[in-house]
C-alpha cells in the first residue's frame, strides 16, 4: 500500500477508524478483532481511536482496550501508529459532552497510555473544542504532554482554520494533524483541508462515507461516485476514498469499519488511480 506522512511517521494512505466497533450497534469482540487483523493484513498501519468510543458509562476507553488487544495478537501489530483522542466524553446515555480543561486532557492521556499499554502515545489529539475553556489552554496541555514525553506527536480534531493556526503557534510548529468531518455530503471542511495542504499538516477525514448510518447510501445519494465506480469495476466507497487521496497528499482517510470485508474494500482505494476528469466530476457532485 502507498504511504503518506503524519509528522515523522509514514503510514498507510488509508487508515482504520475504530469507533463503529465500540458504540451503538457494535459487533462482538471476536468480529472486531478480526476486522482489525484484516486491516493489518491489507497493509493498514494507522488506526484511529478515542477514549470516548464506548457505549456504557463504565467502559470509557473500550475501543482503545480493544485495539491494544488486537494489535498484541497480530505479528504486524507493532508497526501500527495508533492515534487516540481526549476531551470528548460520553455519559452513557448516547450523548456527547466536552471537557477541555488542561488538567482533564492530561488525566485522559494518562488513562489512555495505560489502556494502550505504551510508554508514549504515537499521536494524541484534542478531540473537540470546549466552549467553556479557552482553546489555547486545552492545546497548551498537548504542548506539556509533548515536553513530558507522554506523547510523540500532537493533533487537533473538529477545528476551524483560526484554531489550526493558533494550535500551530502554541505547539511551536509541532502540530502534525487535523481530524475533521469530511465526505461528499459534508464539504464544509474544505477550508481546513486547504490550510492543512498549505501548511503540510496531515488532514484526517472522519466519517468519509457520510456517517455510520448513511455509509450504505453513498452511491444512491451521489450518482457520479456510482458512475466512476462502474468505470473501474469497484465500489463507490473505494472511489470516495481514492477521490479524497487525490485532493491533496496530506489527506489520510480513516474509514470506520466493523466487518473485515469493509476495511478490506477500503484499503484497495490506495491503489485506485482516478483520471483528472473523474476527479472533477466527483468534486462537483
Amino acid at each position: 500500500m502507498q504511504t503518506r506522512r503524519i509528522g515523522t511517521a509514514h503510514v498507510s494512505a488509508i487508515g482504520l477508524g475504530g469507533m463503529p466497533m465500540s458504540i451503538e450497534g457494535r459487533p462482538d469482540e471476536a468480529r472486531s478483532v478480526a476486522t482489525i487483523h484484516a486491516a493489518l493484513d491489507a497493509g493498514v498501519t494507522f488506526i484511529d481511536t478515542a477514549d470516548a468510543y464506548h457505549l456504557h458509562a463504565d467502559e470509557v476507553g473500550h475501543n482503545e482496550t480493544l485495539i491494544a488487544k488486537a494489535l498484541a495478537s497480530h505479528p504486524a501489530g507493532g508497526d501500527v501508529l495508533v492515534a487516540t483522542k481526549g476531551g470528548h466524553l460520553r455519559p452513557g446515555d448516547g450523548s456527547w459532552t466536552q471537557d477541555g480543561r488542561p488538567e482533564y486532557v492530561k488525566q485522559a492521556c494518562e488513562a489512555s497510555l495505560k489502556r494502550l499499554g505504551v510508554e508514549a502515545i504515537g499521536l494524541y489529539q484534542f478531540h473537540r473544542p470546549d466552549p467553556r475553556v479557552p482553546f489555547a489552554e486545552s492545546v497548551g496541555a498537548l504542548a506539556e504532554l509533548l515536553d513530558e514525553g507522554k506523547i510523540r506527536m500532537a493533533g487537533i480534531s473538529n477545528a476551524d482554520p483560526a484554531q489550526i493556526r493558533q494550535a500551530g503557534e502554541i505547539l511551536g510548529g509541532r502540530l502534525v494533524s487535523v481530524q475533521n468531518q469530511f465526505s461528499p455530503a459534508f464539504r464544509s471542511s474544505d477550508p481546513e483541508l486547504a490550510l492543512c495542504d498549505e501548511l503540510g499538516i496531515a488532514f484526517l477525514p472522519w466519517s468519509p462515507f457520510g456517517g455510520i448510518t448513511r455509509a450504505g447510501d453513498l452511491g444512491s445519494r451521489f450518482a457520479p461516485f456510482v458512475e466512476v465506480a462502474a468505470e473501474h469495476g469497484v465500489s463507490p466507497h473505494q472511489v470516495c476514498l481514492a477521490w479524497m487521496l487525490a485532493l491533496s497528499p496530506v489527506v489520510v482517510p480513516i474509514p470506520g469499519a466493523s466487518r473485515p470485508q469493509s476495511i478490506e474494500d477500503s484499503a484497495k482505494a490506495a491503489e485506485l488511480t482516478l483520471t483528472g476528469d473523474q476527479i472533477a466530476r466527483l468534486s462537483a457532485a
